[in-house]
């Protein structure tokens, strides 16, 4: 595996892998990285044929500067885990992506500003900037990112479209602890009182899974609320069930793809997790 600091030696180096019709894929990622991550990896391993993946903890996409500076980055334990696995990690420092005084903004409609929009206001912003810089620099035929972030992959989904860019998306499953806890960097945070604690959002997703063929929406809605709002620990931001094409919440069982997804801070760490119902 090759570790490329700048967009110059990342250029060059992907050129010569683009002459020879080599299919490229990006997986993005902050770093922190755990099962999830390499899952993704080992997706873009099985549909291209040079895997890339980025670490970047992105400064632009955190509204709260206390949570940008507790972002995990176990840099060497990454390094050792990417190793078999990637061709190349590129790791730029926050100066080769970012200019002084640097603006962008791009119109992304409503998606913008519901679920995650609401309490995180700019974080959207910042994750499209950061992303279409790397799409830039690595010119990728695929990117795969994770189903966790489900919000995130349709804001993506939504600038690829708008801005014509030639990748192609692809979202893979959650990958969970055994207990059921959707993997995340951020769960480290947790202790293992407040991992126990977590394991409510997981199951009350189950819950309504297993339930959607046989209750109302209202009835999923007013279980799931009742199930997060007595679990200890759990102070929950968000719950909807929504249309898994607009994020609209939906009252009926009418749209053809329906996903359950849900935010909730245990302790001091701020989790997401989601389900596919339809």
């Amino acid at each position: 595996m090759e570790i490329l600091k700048t967009r110059a030696q990342l250029a060059s180096r992907l050129s010569a892998f683009r002459d020879a019709d080599k299919l490229i894929g990006l997986v993005p990622t902050m770093g922190a990285l755990h099962n999830g991550h390499l899952s993704l990896v080992n997706e873009a391993r099985k549909h291209t044929d040079i895997v890339v993946c980025s670490i970047f903890v992105n400064p632009t996409q955190f509204n709260d500067p206390t949570d940008l500076e507790r972002y995990p980055r176990p840099i060497e334990n990454d390094i050792e885990k990417l190793t078999p696995l990637c061709d190349v990690l590129f790791m730029p420092e926050v100066s080769e992506m970012y200019a002084s005084g640097e603006q962008w903004h791009i119109d992304l409609g409503r998606l913008e500003y519901l679920l995650e929009g609401r309490f995180r206001p700019g974080h959207y912003q910042g994750v499209t900037q950061i992303v279409k810089k790397l799409f830039d620099a690595v010119q990728p035929d695929k990117a795969f990112f994770g189903q966790k972030d489900f919000q995130q992959f349709k804001i993506i989904d939504s600038m690829v479209k708008q801005l014509h860019l030639p990748v192609e998306l692809v979202m893979c499953p959650i990958i969970r602890e055994s207990d059921g806890l959707a993997m995340s960097s951020r769960n480290v945070h947790l202790s293992p009182a407040e991992h126990q604690q977590a394991l409510a959002l997981s199951k009350t997703l189950l819950f309504v899974q297993q339930n959607f063929e046989n209750r109302s929406i209202a009835e999923l809605n007013k279980s799931a609320l009742e199930m997060l709002n007595r679990s200890e620990g759990v102070e929950l931001d968000y719950f909807q069930i929504c249309d898994a094409d607009t994020l609209d919440v939906v009252n009926e069982k009418t749209s053809k793809h329906v996903i359950a997804l849900l935010a909730a801070r245990v302790g001091n760490t701020r989790l997401i997790d989601n389900i596919i119902l339809q």
